[in-house]
């Protein structure tokens, strides 16, 4: 082994790796609860593709594009390590192999895209979805990592390495991107058939229970494997992660009780991903105190952000914009409030001494991020449509996009209903759950 390796290091961010891998199964299930029965099975899989098409393109040349040595002025790398190649077993990265350090920043760079599926729930060909996904982690994803993320000594990146915004776990590269290309195709593809007017309620509230918990369970290697060591640095980020998680959750539910008087299972569990999306970037740089106030910020501000598309008229399906992009702008910004200058970085927040300027260059990430992510976003989403077409035709939303895309249903009732034998003459009685089950459907 070269000098430097170190095993527990290494052994550690592979298992963070794959934390972060299963994150994006448990974004399927959080996203696939909350659709319509006749959208489950596509939701689904708009998630799992990922874990596919970015897979591949991260081998053939994301990864160098992304942590290739760079090209110039910070805003992409270049080609050196097509297919991988150029490569050693023993190069390092700081303490582990570069191969360890790929295949964790491979998990980041396949979810971020997964998280956009949300905002087009139920209105989205397959097909064009695939191609959105190879081309948007192409032309967005992949420089904006290397924006963010690629550091070299003052010649890395021109966000993080050059500029000294602090991303430590995806805010922008992640967060913030995934939410505004949601937005952005929102804008293009239009609403569902009777949004605002047809209840659109979540079909299984224990598959969303279920997906925000395994989420909150991989975050941890999201964020404290972003330290690329077992130290602790890593620990900071894991109770930070967790105790902003918890507040938010709380100050999810809160604004929920107030506002419309009652506490919910979407609200807690959408409260406990709000909380994770903000901790992301700052976990690094503050004090479980500073978390906790992050967290509640951001439970109450997505909570009550959720609910701007009923005003301002753009159909985000799944909250995409109201939990990733507000949760993504609200934990870079406020890096700039509480970095305490001694956890993971130096750069210290308006209340620890450091004055506006640690809040002026994460302002200055957020929209330098979104600013691209949008227009580079709308304009893919423009010209899949115009070409192949990007969303589903109205018969095929109406009847069930499962059905007409992949020719499956969620939910086989059949054979439950053949084998309750009942007398020719009598009709099955209809139970409340079998017509919430139709209006839903």
């Amino acid at each position: 082994m070269p000098d430097g390796f170190s095993a527990g290091d290494t052994a550690f961010v592979f298992i963070c790796a794959a934390l972060v891998m299963l994150m994006t199964p448990g974004l399927a299930f959080f996203y696939g609860g909350m659709v319509r029965v006749k959208s489950t099975l596509n939701m689904l899989v708009m998630s799992f593709i990922s874990l596919a098409i970015v897979s591949v393109l991260w081998v053939l040349y994301g990864y160098s594009l992304a942590f290739g040595p760079d090209a110039g002025a910070g805003l992409i790398g270049n080609l050196d390590f097509l297919g991988m190649r150029g490569i050693g077993l023993n190069d390092l990265t700081g303490t582990i192999p570069v191969t360890a350090f790929s295949a964790f920043q491979l998990m980041f760079a396949i979810i971020t895209p997964a998280l956009i599926s949300g905002a087009v729930a139920d209105r989205t060909k397959f097909a064009a979805w695939g191609l959105f996904v190879a081309l948007w982690v192409t032309v967005v994803y992949f420089p904006v990592a290397h924006w963010v993320f690629f550091f070299d000594g003052g010649n890395g990146g021109w966000l993080g390495d050059r500029n000294g915004v602090i991303d430590f776990a995806g805010g922008t590269a992640v967060h913030i991107n995934a939410g505004v290309a949601g937005l952005a195709l929102c804008l293009v593809l239009g609403k569902r058939i009777g949004f605002k007017k047809d209840p659109m309620r979540p079909h299984s509230l224990p598959l969303v229970m279920l997906g925000s918990g395994l989420l909150w369970f991989g975050w941890f290697g999201f964020n404290a494997g972003s330290a690329l060591a077992a130290n602790g640095v890593a620990g900071m980020a894991f109770i930070n992660t967790q105790v902003a998680t918890a507040a938010a959750v709380l100050g999810w539910l809160a604004y929920e009780r107030i506002k419309h008087g009652a506490f919910t299972t979407l609200g807690a569990a959408s409260g406990a991903v709000a909380g994770l999306v903000a901790i992301t970037p700052a976990c690094g740089s503050v004090s479980p105190l500073g978390s906790i106030a992050i967290g509640v910020i951001a439970g109450v501000a997505c909570a009550a952000a959720v609910s701007l598309k009923y005003k301002l008229g753009y159909d985000d399906s799944l909250d995409v914009v109201g939990v990733h992009l507000v949760g993504g702008v609200i934990g870079s910004l406020l890096i700039g409030v509480f970095a305490t200058g001694h956890v993971g970085q130096t750069a210290q927040g308006l209340l620890y001494g450091g004055g506006f300027e640690q809040l002026g260059k994460q302002a200055m990430g957020v929209v330098a991020v979104g600013a691209y992510s949008f227009v580079l976003s709308w304009l893919l989403a423009v010209a899949i449509q115009k070409t192949i077409g990007f969303r589903v035709s109205e018969e095929v939303e109406v009847s069930g996009i499962d059905q007409a895309e992949h020719a499956e249903s969620a939910y086989d009732f059949t054979a439950v209903g053949a084998s309750v034998a009942r007398p020719v003459s009598t009709p099955a009685p209809v139970t409340a759950t079998a017509r919430k089950t139709e209006v839903d459907a």
